[in-house]
């Protein structure tokens, strides 16, 4: 089975004109943290380690564990945030000497 993740890119305009930032966000479901004991008042987890998609991105399979059955949301959701900054060529301004 597949991890789920999801990325982000997103370019962010900059002060200087000669670089440019970039954004990249991943998104990674880990261990199960759904309380299967709370009907009965008390807190048991199953120990799912990390969420794998049971099904194909686009259907409700991927939103389900395959490992647990539980929902994607009951997972703990971890979010990595990258910038990269990338210096442009600089052009020359039209003068010549």
């Amino acid at each position: 089975m597949r991890k789920r993740q999801v990325v982000v890119r997103r370019e962010e305009p900059s002060r200087c004109s000669t670089t440019s930032a970039q954004t990249i966000t991943t998104v990674r479901y880990a261990e199960c943290q759904k309380n299967h004991a709370a009907s009965v008042g008390g807190y048991a987890v199953d120990g799912c380690r990390e969420f794998m998609a049971s099904g194909e991105e686009g259907t409700n399979g991927a939103l389900t564990c395959a490992a647990c059955g539980c929902h994607r949301n009951f997972h703990k959701r971890e979010v990595e945030t990258e910038v990269g900054y990338e210096q442009a060529a600089n052009s020359s301004n039209g003068t010549q000497n």
